[in-house]
């Protein structure tokens, strides 16, 4: 009989031998078995795969093995060991209906393997060979078949509600709260209910933009089917009305992905206006600074390969399946990736702006929290990686430093030191985790929160803010920030959340914005979500993608990896012997 070893800890991977296929006796039951006694000897069988499960030892995986979870144990426990997929008249249609789903996992930027397809297809294959026969599988490869096709279900439906991977796993910074549904109490009414796919299309992520996602995955899908696009040669930036020999390659290549609605054979190698507008909408679409220049940004973008765009589709799919399956009616969302911002409500954006996110070396990081209140003429407490790495150096450097950028130290008491009290600190001898104080920035132009910033705490310390430097904002690229997030048009989102709380009108808003000490509002919690989206569909219909800023697209690839690595080692199943009885598994 199969012997399967588990780990007791909840919601591991454990390993399975399958010394059914391997050639022991796998014997068809004849048709004339009434459905009711076949029934109780695969209970008799699965109780035996469970129950033998624990005492196996350590050292009996063998070659040929196969992952089962001890959610899959537990669950048949419950139950009493009967099956599941089989009842009296033979296999359910839900059965059916799951190896289906398997089969099209890729529409959801999964795999059909990751969730025993081929030896569940196997086992299916040889018992269709068997029915046309008319005759039934054995009671041990029925209840095989049982246990598989309940972990291809667990499997597959946790991929589907929570993610392949844990953010955290591959980001150190990414905090999601990921959804949770009670698989194994939905799973056997779904199946005795003919609703297993039903079941399946609601455990998926409900939002309108991992749907829209999975509609650029098949479009990209079917370019790649096409051949994909063509590659453009590098060289010289071209400007609009130059003359190049490139410019039919490049026309080739943009009317691939729609930015060329129609060939315009009569612009040869002329850089005209009709190929100009086609390549602004190439350069939005790609987070690139619209001036029409074929430069070698530009070039770069249009020779990402196919191939590698489905992936980034892959990927930004599985970011969907990390987060909550209600985002709030009312919520902010930051794309740290697209440096924007918008409010929705009700599922339409009301607001929209650019933003500043943080560099490379002071990432922005991903989470969600309640934005509660808003703090107008903030004081700047300057974070210990900024004193460490920016402003000590400064003050060793200037003693005037302080004094010049309206910088005071701030005691534990809540006093400010005096002139005279800094003026005696050496401040070469002065660490960062042994400063005197807090270094704390006064309001007023030259803080770089401005005159207001949007609080939602977090464990980061990161929040929403005005800033002292509008003009970045005209910039491609804005990652300038130590890791908060600059708005450009923070008046309009303070406007938004104030001026439906009662005593709230313009002219209290003008006067908070031209105070120079803080004042702080509480308002109505706001979900705030800090997300990192390098592929998306725009309300306008068309695919954005985006440059992975902080390499995340890499660290997923590289967790994914991981997974499939796992998967080739355990999942190797076992070719049977037996010519007649366990051919068709082959």
């Amino acid at each position: 009989m199969p012997i399967l070893r588990m780990d007791n800890r909840k919601g591991r991977w454990i390993t399975g031998v399958l010394t059914l296929l391997l050639g022991l006796a796998a014997v068809p039951v004849q048709a004339t078995t009434s459905g009711s006694t076949a029934l109780e000897e695969v209970t008799r069988q699965l109780s035996s795969l469970i129950d033998h499960a624990a005492a196996l030892p350590a050292d009996a995986a063998g070659e040929q093995t196969v992952p089962i979870s001890q959610e899959v144990a537990d669950f048949y426990r419950a139950r009493g060991n009967q099956p599941l997929w089989q009842g009296t008249s033979g296999l359910r249609i839900a059965a059916h209906a799951l190896v289906e789903r398997l089969r099209s996992a890729a529409e959801h930027g999964l795999c059909g393997e990751d969730y025993l397809l081929e030896p569940i297809d196997r086992l299916m294959g040889f018992r269709a060979e068997l029915v046309r026969r008319a005759e039934r599988l054995a009671p041990a490869e029925a209840a095989l078949l049982d246990v598989l096709l309940t972990q291809a279900f667990f499997g597959y439906g946790t991929h589907l509600v929570e993610g392949r991977v844990d953010p955290a796993l591959a980001h150190v910074d990414w905090r999601a709260r990921r959804r949770k549904i009670d698989l194994a109490k939905l799973l056997a009414p779904a199946v005795e209910g003919d609703s297993l796919g039903r079941l399946l299309a609601e455990l998926a992520p409900p939002h309108e933009g991992y749907r829209e996602l999975l509609a650029a995955l098949d479009y990209y899908r079917q370019l790649a089917a096409r051949g994909g696009w063509p590659r453009v040669p590098g060289g010289e930036s071209l400007h609009p009305g130059d003359i190049d020999p490139r410019m039919p390659g490049i026309r080739a290549r943009l009317l691939v992905t729609g930015e060329l609605a129609a060939p315009v054979d009569f612009e040869r190698n002329a850089f005209g206006p009709t190929t100009l507008q086609a390549v602004k909408l190439f350069q939005a679409r790609h987070g690139l600074e619209p001036d029409g220049v074929v430069g070698r940004r530009t070039v770069a973008a249009m020779n990402v390969p196919v191939e590698a765009r489905i992936r980034q589709i892959e990927l930004n799919l599985e970011r969907w399946r990390w987060l909550a399956r209600d985002l709030g009616k009312r919520h902010i969302r930051v794309n740290i990736a697209d440096y924007s911002l918008e409010v929705v409500e009700a599922g339409e954006v009301v607001l929209a702006m650019p933003v500043i996110v943080g560099t490379p070396y002071r990432k922005t990081p991903v989470f969600t929290a309640q934005m509660t209140y808003l703090e107008f003429a903030p004081y700047w407490t300057v974070p210990a990686t900024i004193l460490r790495e920016d402003k000590l150096p400064a003050i060793r450097k200037d003693p005037d430093y302080l004094k010049k950028n309206h910088f005071r130290v701030i005691r534990s008491s809540g006093r400010a030191m005096s002139e005279e009290e800094l003026a005696g600190i050496d401040w070469h001898r002065v660490t960062a985790e042994r400063f005197p104080g807090e270094l704390r920035m006064d309001p007023g132009p030259w803080n770089p929160l401005g005159r207001v910033k949007f609080m939602f705490p977090n464990q980061f310390n990161v929040y929403l803010h005005d800033t002292n430097e509008p003009a970045l904002f005209d910039r491609s690229r804005r990652n300038f920030s130590s890791g908060c997030i600059r708005i450009e048009r923070p008046v309009e989102l303070a406007r938004y959340l104030l001026l439906g709380l009662p005593g709230w009108s313009e002219e209290r808003l003008q006067e908070a914005l031209a105070r120079t000490s803080p004042m702080q509002v509480g308002i109505s919690p706001v979900p705030t979500h800090l997300q990192y989206w390098t592929a998306w569909v725009a309300a306008d219909g068309t695919v954005q993608l985006r440059t992975d800023l902080y390499h995340r697209d890499l660290d997923l690839e590289v967790a994914l990896a991981d997974i499939e690595a796992l998967r080739q080692r355990n999942i190797a199943m076992p070719r049977p012997a037996r010519p007649l009885r366990v051919s068709a598994l082959h």
